[in-house]
């Protein structure tokens, strides 16, 4: 889908090159993430795609057209682009902001209006509720929604994100991440993705191309990029805790376990300490008939509440992540909360299982021991 041949980027003014004889191709339907520190190209790299910046030499192709033929308007029109900043019109609405390209490519009004909803409902923002608002209105994961939809609305088949969620705190962040890679997945677009934080490049990437002083420096798959760095550059970026790291590559969907036990909200105390017992553990979920997730009891919850049932007496829980979210996603909620395990609940909050800190360690331990 895109491809670079020896690329390079010499600034007016300046003697040392942005960029320098960059190689690389980015397949169909993939995300590649470009890495590493403040000024080595990667943001440069990445304008030269669309032609925000044009190369001084080298050649770029996109679904094998040559860029430099094509009328930068035309191309960029092609091309969905999301930024930290959002850069969102502030004196246009919410669906005003995402019509912004189907509008400029003359659109018929209806089709804009169809797909404006669709978008706002795949990025999790209700039409009816939003849909007016100015950007003023939302909070900063809610506008970085938005810079998503808008990036997607004329459905693009390349999307470049510079720092797309380096703005937001850091809860918001890996709710975002989790949340594009689930579209992502239906998605299928081929993506250019620039970051300096290299558990994100892991997380969010197919291949990740590590890049210093405008040179690339490795440009591979996250396992192999963890497992083989091409020198010691890659190395100390990559950083000494590799098995931790790739908890980043496995999702909670692959891996969920049934350890820690549930009873219903009409469970009696002595049904309770019976579940506890069976596993042999201090705490039971509360599930109801339609296995969604309605709290949590500890052993300690159970002391002069006989004749209770377990709604009266169930706390609510906050150690959840979603189906999709990622095992290192987990590890974070679990020391956030201090707790042991968390629940995986999906969209509609029915409990899917649980991920135990047990066997994350396990798990570190073995791929440390390989």
């Amino acid at each position: 889908m895109i491809k670079l041949e020896q690329v390079s980027r010499v600034f007016p003014g300046s003697e040392v090159p942005a960029v320098v004889d960059l190689t690389m191709t980015i397949g169909d339907g993939e995300v590649c993430v470009l890495v590493g520190p403040s000024g080595c190209g990667k943001t440069t790299t990445m304008k030269m795609i669309n032609r925000l910046i044009d190369p001084t030499s080298g050649k770029i192709y996109v679904n094998d057209q040559d860029t430099s033929k094509i009328d930068p308007i035309a191309l960029r029109l092609g091309i969905g682009y999301v930024i930290q900043e959002i850069g969102l019109f502030p004196h246009m609405t919410i669906a005003e902001n995402v019509a912004t390209v189907p509008r400029e490519k003359g659109w018929p009004r209806d089709r804009i209006n169809q797909r404006v909803d669709e978008l706002m409902h795949l990025v999790g923002l209700n039409p009816g509720t939003y849909r007016n608002r100015l950007p003023a209105d939302l909070s900063g994961g809610q506008r970085q929604r938005v810079g998503v939809a808008r990036a997607m609305a004329a459905d693009p088949p390349i999307l470049l994100m510079d720092e797309p969620f380096g703005a937001v705190d850091p809860i918001t962040r890996a709710r975002l991440q989790n949340e594009f890679l689930r579209l992502q997945e239906q998605m299928k677009k081929t993506i250019v993705f620039v970051t300096h934080d290299i558990d994100e490049a892991i997380k969010m990437g197919d291949r990740i191309a590590v890049m210093r002083d405008g040179r690339l420096v490795q440009y591979e798959e996250p396992d192999k990029l963890l497992s083989m760095p091409a020198d010691d550059f890659v190395a100390t970026l990559v950083g000494r805790n590799r098995s931790i790291k790739r908890l980043h590559l496995i999702k909670v969907n692959d891996v969920v376990q049934n350890e820690t036990p549930f009873v219903t909200p009409e469970a009696s105390v002595d049904e309770i300490r019976s579940a506890m017992e069976e596993r042999k553990t201090n705490t039971v979920l509360v599930v109801n008939a339609v296995n969604k997730l309605q709290g949590v009891i500890s052993r300690a919850e159970l002391k002069g509440v006989e004749g209770a049932r377990a709604a009266q007496i169930a706390q609510p829980v906050q150690n959840t992540v979603e189906w999709g979210a990622t095992l290192n996603d987990a590890l974070a909620v679990m020391l956030n909360y201090g707790e042991r395990y968390v629940a995986v609940v999906n969209s509609r909050e029915e409990l899917k299982g649980v991920i135990t800190l047990n066997y994350l360690l396990d798990l570190v331990r073995d791929d440390a021991a390989a």
